[in-house]
């Protein structure tokens, strides 16, 4: 009875230590799904945060992209605005062109002497129809750049010949062969010059 009685007790003695062993490892396995559930929380922090970032560096790169268009589409608007401002100030720049040699014919016409009745009323018309286009060029903005005794300017003067003349300053313009014309502030035709040498 006795050796039944220890084989009983050892029986008892290893079911405790299992129990124990168990409950050491429940409580192991607990410690260790609390310290992994405490570890996914940090990671998932971790993760919102890059992703916090990184939807912020997006954002500042898209709003960066933003200004820039909203800067191009400034400009544009501006530079269409002078565009149409330069096309409506020479809009008539074509058709004065195209005008020049028409006045340049008619002052011609003007500069020869008429002798007969018939001639010198042909010539009065000519002078009429040449005031009205004149007017009307004046209108649309067309001048005559001013020659005589002015300082040649190149951007204005076309200088064909150099003559010397003591009594004037050299670089003066002596004489216009062939009038130029301005259209506002812009040169259609420069003037044929002679200049002082």
């Amino acid at each position: 009875m006795s050796q039944a009685k220890e084989e009983k007790d050892q029986l008892v003695n290893n079911e405790e230590a299992t129990t124990e062993e168990t409950i050491i490892e429940e409580t192991t396995g607990e410690t260790s799904v609390e310290e992994t559930v405490a570890e996914d929380k940090e990671t998932a922090k971790e993760d919102e945060s890059d992703e916090l970032a990184l939807l912020k560096e997006k954002l500042e790169k898209e709003e960066e992209r933003y200004l820039r268009l909203l800067a191009d589409f400034d400009n544009l608007k501006r530079r269409n605005q002078i565009d149409r401002v330069a096309q409506e100030k020479y809009r008539a720049q074509n058709l004065l062109t195209d005008l020049l040699p028409v006045l340049d014919n008619f002052e011609r016409a003007l500069q020869v002497e008429a002798t007969t009745e018939d001639a010198k009323s042909m010539k009065q018309g000519i002078e009429m129809v040449y005031r009205s286009l004149v007017e009307a060029t004046t209108k649309e903005g067309l001048e005559p750049i001013a020659t005589e005794n002015v300082a040649f300017d190149p951007n204005i003067h076309h200088a064909v010949m150099q003559e010397k003349d003591d009594t004037k300053e050299s670089g003066i313009v002596l004489q216009e062969l062939q009038k130029g014309y301005m259209l506002k502030d812009r040169v259609l035709r420069p003037a044929m010059v002679k200049v002082n040498e």
